[in-house]
């Protein structure tokens, strides 16, 4: 179990090496989870489950009271729009700020500053990935992060970390609902022998994930313009990468009819990552979702605390 990542020079996580990983602590989910929805029962798993593309806040988990009829309906008459649809949405940003290549890079910089394997190509590529996504951000909600320092770290520095604890070469990898590219586009970039794909549903979003990928030069990326289940039930993986999507146990159920599709997936969480695995457990392990182990690190400059997820799915035997 690795509660931090591994400081400069030592070794990686077991498993980059054909191993496996320390099997979980359960130690370290909190005992006492105030809130934690209980699971559903197997009649509602008939219900259609939408998956939310893109890179915004993650999704609570959470159910309305019996008494709280009201707040139960408003969100049904906001979600009448079909996920996944390309209907017009209000932009929430049209005045996005873009930062010259210049600050942008400094930015990159200080955030990866004392890290190793750091090559000049990849920050640049990092950079103008960050320009364009900013840019595309005045018309398309692609990013609700516009500060070049919170971007560098929240978004790049937290994706490319998924290459040093996660063994990716020569994997084909899956970002589910990939939005502006995170975390697929930086973990591509920074581990050049995986095979990266794209997976987005939203189609002027899948639009603007392929014209990144071409003006970025990235041979080992594709974009899929599909819902993941729908692309995996026709194709495997070894590896599919979740990012601010959903809970532990949206996400799970998402995967439920295409689940001996992958070998492993890894969801990138916060610090509430305890309370998603606690209300997620009974469900992943009715369809077959061994819970393998968390990997916790910190950002830097007090931006927050981050975990890796993995779990292991009834595809494969594990990382």
């Amino acid at each position: 179990m690795y509660e931090s990542l591994p400081a400069p020079g030592d070794a990686m996580p077991p498993g980059e090496e054909g191993g496996e990983f320390d099997p979980l602590d359960e130690s370290l989910i909190p005992d006492d989870l105030p809130g934690a929805p209980l699971d559903l029962e197997d009649d509602d798993l008939e219900g259609e489950l939408e998956e939310e593309g893109g890179d915004g806040e993650e999704a609570e988990d959470g159910e309305a009271s019996e008494g709280d009829t009201e707040a139960a309906e408003k969100p049904k008459a906001r979600s009448k729009k079909r996920k996944g649809s390309d209907e017009d949405e209000e932009v929430e940003h049209p005045d996005t700020p873009i930062p010259s290549a210049a600050k942008m890079r400094k930015a990159l910089d200080q955030a990866f500053s004392g890290q190793e394997d750091i090559n000049e190509r990849m920050l640049d590529l990092m950079t103008q990935h960050a320009r364009l996504l900013l840019e595309t951000n005045r018309t398309m909600n692609v990013t609700a992060i516009l500060d070049p320092t919170e971007i560098a770290v929240k978004h790049y520095l937290d994706s490319w970390r998924v290459t040093r604890m996660v063994p990716l070469v020569a994997r084909t990898v899956l970002d589910l609902g990939s939005g502006g590219g995170f975390p697929g586009i930086p973990v591509a970039i920074a581990e050049p022998d995986c095979s990266m794909i794209l997976c987005e549903s939203i189609g002027k979003k899948a639009r603007f994930l392929e014209e990144t990928v071409k003006k970025l030069g990235l041979k080992n990326v594709r974009v899929v313009h599909a819902r993941a289940e729908d692309y995996l039930a026709t194709h495997r993986v070894d590896l599919v990468l979740i990012r601010a999507v959903s809970s532990v146990r949206e996400n799970v159920r998402v995967l439920r009819k295409v689940r001996h599709a992958m070998k492993d997936v890894v969801m990138l969480k916060g610090n509430s990552w305890g309370r998603e695995v606690r209300a997620a457990e009974r469900e992943a392990e009715r369809l077959g979702f061994k819970l393998d182990t968390v990997l916790e690190h910190e950002l830097p400059d007090e931006m927050g605390a981050r975990a890796m997820v993995v779990y292991r799915a009834p595809g494969g035997d594990g990382l």
